[in-house]
């Protein structure tokens, strides 16, 4: 019985505490589109990211001329010219597939210049909200932008335009 008592007690404790504590939301999506350099990396990375796809599309697009060109001329070929047309098929393929990786992958081009871009503006924004969350005495901050989970939020919460003035 004092096992049991004890558990209720603890457990409308720590709902007290949980209800005491004061949080903020804001929607960084909205933030990071007030500013304007922001806006302007993202330009410029959707420019080089069409620049490079065309590249690729180009690469590929010469494959698929090369096995055309093989499957219609196939039948007239020796086995050893059909071996080396298709490793050479095949090794086009695998370096625009290396190329392609060079560019959009995990360490590629397009994620180098977006971390340049991109991340000193990231870090100007949570500077911010952690900021504002600190001097307005916030002990969390949740992000409702692209947040799935977030069913409700009251707007006497959303602290996103304080954090739009205070990072301009």
């Amino acid at each position: 019985m004092k096992k049991i008592f004890a558990l209720v007690l603890g457990l409308v404790a720590m709902a007290g505490v949980a209800s005491a504590q004061n949080y903020m939301v804001v929607d960084s999506e909205k933030i990071f589109k007030s500013i304007n350099d922001y806006n302007n990396a993202m330009t410029q990375l959707d420019q080089m990211a069409k620049s490079y796809q065309q590249q690729i599309d180009a690469k590929f697009e010469d494959i698929e001329v090369l096995y055309n060109n093989y499957q219609q001329q196939k039948a007239n070929l020796s086995s050893t010219t059909r071996a080396a047309r298709e490793q050479a098929i095949l090794d086009k393929e695998a370096e625009a597939v290396k190329y392609q990786e060079s560019i959009f992958g995990n360490d590629g081009v397009m994620m180098k210049k977006r971390i340049e871009l991109i991340q000193p503006i990231q870090e100007r924004v949570f500077k911010a909200i952690e900021g504002y969350a600190k001097s307005n005495g916030f002990d969390m901050v949740l992000d409702i932008a692209s947040n799935a989970t977030l069913l409700y939020y009251s707007p006497a919460v959303d602290r996103t335009e304080a954090v739009i003035k205070l990072v301009k």
